[in-house]
C-alpha cells in the first residue's frame, strides 16, 4: 500500500492511463498492459493496480486466466454484469471475446 503522502511514479500513470481508456465490457490482462507500454510485466502492472488501482475500472484488468485479483470477484462480477462483458460458463471472463487490443493506430498509448 503506497504512503498516504507518496504519489504514482511515470510508469504506474501510464499504467492507470491504459486502464481508464478501456472501454466498458472490454479487458486487458495484467501481461496485455506492460507489453502495450513496453515496459514492466504482470507483476509490475500487478502492483500499480494494486497501489493505485481504486481510482480507475480496476475490475477490466485481469489475470491472463480470466479470473480477477483474488478478494475482488464477487464486486467485479457486478461490474461485468452491468457492462455486459462476456463471460464463460465458469464465471472467468471470456478472455478471447472481451480483450481489448489498445488504442488504434495513431493514439497515443
Amino acid at each position: 500500500m503506497p504512503r498516504p503522502d507518496s504519489h504514482p511514479t511515470e510508469y504506474a500513470e501510464r499504467v492507470l492511463d491504459v486502464v481508464d481508456r478501456i472501454p466498458a465490457g472490454k479487458v486487458m490482462s495484467y501481461g496485455d498492459i506492460a507489453e502495450l507500454l513496453g515496459e514492466g510485466g504482470p507483476r509490475q502492472a500487478g502492483a500499480v493496480m494494486s497501489a493505485w488501482g481504486g481510482g480507475v475500472p480496476w475490475w477490466r484488468v485481469l489475470r491472463a486466466d480470466g479470473t480477477p485479483a483474488p478478494g475482488l470477484e464477487v464486486r467485479a462480477r457486478s461490474h461485468y454484469a452491468a457492462e455486459g462483458t462476456p463471460l464463460r460458463a465458469s464465471g472467468r471472463v471470456d478472455m478471447a471475446a472481451a480483450r481489448w487490443e489498445g488504442p488504434g493506430p495513431g493514439d497515443p498509448v
